[in-house]
């Protein structure tokens, strides 16, 4: 399966008034058609920012992408000029973002906005774009799309605009999905409903899916591949079985012990069940990040070259990446 998107050595740094924020901090990944890649790690991390650079939508200032390449099919989008990347956004790579309150428009209709990037990169008049966004609502699986196209954000339910934000990323089939925390602000059912469907879409038109998320469990049940970041960079990466089963990183080990476990919660198991495992601390200022191993301060494994030393990032298993001084190998 070849590489459909990789990304080498990315740097993304914001200039403040504090000092250097380097929110994305030598990034590397690749993507194959059809696969889902899974990013995952607490609020600070670097995920969002790593989605945005993919899009080029950095603000600037303060922000600015500093180092790498994101090649495309072969294309670096780091060398596109502004009004060629303006193509590539909603048409080659889109983004379902995180609350679509706040991303969809909401002085226009569902339907005008769908159909936007139809008119726009599929050159269609408005009332082809038009019948368009209806069947891409229909596909989405929202009841009555000729009334749903015509009706504005504000009359949706917050299920209702996820499948419309999808619709919208999906209506030009383009060939990378960026899907940012697309479950937060939905209940569980829908959220199960929305991963289904994003599911179901990517089979249908062969995406590959970049799915951000803070859920280990929304992990398990759709991504092959799952990279581990902390404080901007990337601190593991494995295959979803292997990561779950043989996690390398001590900050992946408190990640997995605080998910909730059904055999726990019933009694199966002797363990103490008075409260789930918490990593303590919070993550470091970006802008004045220790000398050795950022999660040095946190980690109950700690020694003293962790505090000297950043760890290399290197293969402790087969396939089986992890930047840490203690792994479990």
């Amino acid at each position: 399966m070849s590489d459909l998107l990789q990304v080498s050595g990315l740097g993304t740094w914001f200039y403040t008034r504090q000092g250097i924020v380097k929110a994305v901090d030598g990034v590397d990944f690749s993507v194959a058609a059809g696969e889902t890649l899974a990013i995952v790690g607490e609020s600070g991390c670097g995920k969002s920012m790593t989605a945005l650079s993919l899009m080029r939508l950095i603000p600037d200032p303060p922000g600015r992408i500093v180092s790498g390449s994101i090649k495309l099919a072969d294309r670096d989008l780091l060398q596109l000029s502004e009004k060629e990347m303006r193509g590539v956004r909603g048409n080659d790579i889109s983004m379902i973002f995180q609350e679509p309150m706040t991303s969809l428009n909401p002085v226009m209709t569902i339907g005008k906005q769908i159909g936007e990037a139809l008119i726009l990169h599929r050159d269609m008049d408005k009332k082809a774009a038009m019948k368009r966004a209806v069947e891409m609502l229909d596909l989405v699986k929202i009841p009555e799309p000729v009334q749903r196209a015509r009706e504005y954000p504000h009359q949706l339910s917050g299920g209702m605009r996820q499948r419309a934000m999808i619709a919208m990323a999906l209506a030009c089939n383009p060939k990378v999905l960026i899907a940012d925390e697309p479950t937060t602000a939905l209940d569980v059912t829908i959220q199960a409903q929305i991963l289904e469907l994003i599911v179901e879409l990517q089979r249908e038109f062969g995406t590959a899916v970049i799915l951000i998320t803070h859920d280990l469990g929304v992990v398990a049940e759709t991504a092959r591949r799952v990279i581990v970041m902390y404080a901007g960079r990337k601190v593991e990466e494995a295959t979803v079985g292997e990561l779950f089963a043989r996690p390398q990183h001590p900050y992946t080990q408190g990640l997995l012990a605080s998910i909730p476990r059904l055999d726990l919660l019933r009694g199966e198991d002797k363990a103490d069940t008075d409260r789930l495992q918490e990593i303590p601390g919070i993550v470091p200022a970006l802008f004045a990040l220790p000398k050795g191993c950022a999660f040095a301060a946190r980690c109950p494994k700690v020694t003293d070259i962790c505090r000297q030393e950043r760890p290399a990032y290197e293969e402790k298993r087969t396939a089986h990446w992890a930047a840490c001084w203690n792994s479990n190998g």
